[in-house]
Order: structure tokens, then sequence, then C-alpha cells
């Protein structure tokens, strides 16, 4: 099973660093083509995505994992500083997956910028990477419920910066000020709502802790190393 999940955890690392990259090029081209305004904020841009974030933060992970589970002897568990930060970038991804199959996919938000594999697997292929690594994967250690509290600083950091920065971040689409990552973010569209931006916000806020609950339990069922 250690042999596995090094391959597995590799594989996985690869994919996401390969989409991260490869959306990344396929969008510089594009935007070069298009002659967007700044082609360095653009490129911020993209980097402020959660979904980018996530992915490189799920391959930074997977990668350490794949070292850790190389070189571990055959009592090998993780330390509880590894095991936290699995469970925070494992929360991260699953929430992705799910904001963008549940709210964003039926809006079809396709765009000659979207490079449509690499898009399928931030979104699909390494969410279910990371939920199979943390129920199967060997070393597995018990992670307290305090954890939750944890893994919701840098999604409330992420909006923080999102909405402080966004006005102020000029957009190619719209030719004006007010770049949102995700449309359910921007309050001049849509409904048009600060409150109702807000209320996305406390609901992605409730569902991450729900899914950081159901990756803490599902570690605690199956995990064979000590708590911590």
């Amino acid at each position: 099973m250690r042999a596995l999940f090094v391959w597995v955890r590799t594989g996985g690392a690869l994919a996401a660093a390969v989409a991260v990259i490869a959306q990344l090029v396929h969008a510089i081209e594009y935007w070069t083509e298009t002659g967007v305004r700044d082609l360095s904020v653009s490129i911020t841009n993209y980097f402020s995505y959660f979904t980018v974030q996530s992915n490189i933060a799920a391959s930074v992970v997977l990668a350490v994992g794949a070292i850790r589970l190389a070189r571990a002897t055959p009592e090998y568990v993780d330390s509880r500083a590894f095991a936290v930060a699995r469970v925070c970038v494992t929360s991260y991804i699953l929430t992705t997956g799910i904001v963008y199959n549940v709210l964003l996919r039926p809006l079809d938000t396709a765009h000659p910028v979207t490079l449509r594999w690499a898009d399928e697997i931030m979104h699909v292929v390494v969410p279910l990477i990371l939920l199979a690594d943390i129920v199967l994967a060997p070393g597995r250690r018990r992670v307290g419920w305090s954890a939750v509290g944890i893994v919701i600083v840098y999604p409330i950091a992420w909006a923080v910066y999102t909405l402080v920065r966004a006005p102020f971040t000029y957009s190619d689409a719209q030719h004006r000020n007010g770049w949102y990552p995700y449309p359910f973010l921007d309050p001049t569209t849509g409904t048009g709502s600060l409150v109702s931006v807000l209320t996305y916000i406390v609901a992605i806020a409730a569902l991450i802790v729900l899914v950081s609950v159901a990756v803490l339990s599902l570690i605690r069922r199956h995990s064979a190393g000590r708590a911590g």
C-alpha cells in the first residue's frame, strides 16, 4: 500500500502542477492575442483564484507526502503538522470541486481562455485523488476537532483579500475596475447586492467547515495512527 500511494501522490502532485501551468500558459497566449491592458495584472488575477491556489497547495502536500512515504519506516505515522496540513488542503480542494460542479458548471462558464482538460483535472481529478488519499493512504494520524479552526483561516483571508482588491483591479472583460474571480462574488452582477455576496461567502465558509468535519471524521474512522 505504501508503494502504491507513493505513486498516487506523485501522480496527483504532477497532475495538479501540470494543469495549473498548462492553464497559465494557455491563458497568457490568449491574453497576448487579445491585447489585455496589463499582462502582469492578468497573471496576478490567475493566481488569485481559490481553485488555482488550492491546486498548488494540493500539489505541494501530495509531493511532500510522497517523499515522506518513500522514506517511511513500517511504523510511520504522519506528524501532527503534516496531518493538519492534509486536512486543510483536502478540505479546500474538495470545496473547490463541490462549488465548481454545483454552482459553476451549470452556468456553462467555459471561455476561450479556459483549457478544458486542465479545468477538469483541477476541479474533478485532483479532489478525487485527495479524497482517496485521506481515506486510504498509510500512516494517517488522527487529528483533533480543533483543526477546524485552522482550516477556516485561509478561506477567510482569501475572501478578505479578494473583496478588498477587486474594486481596484481592472477587468478586461468588463472594461472597468472590478475584477472578481467568480461571478457570485461580484455585487454588480446577478442579484447586484453586497448582501447576496456576503450570503454566498458565509454559505461557502459553512460548507468548508462541514467538509473539514467530514474529512476529520473520515480520518478518525480509518486512521491506524496515534491521535494528535
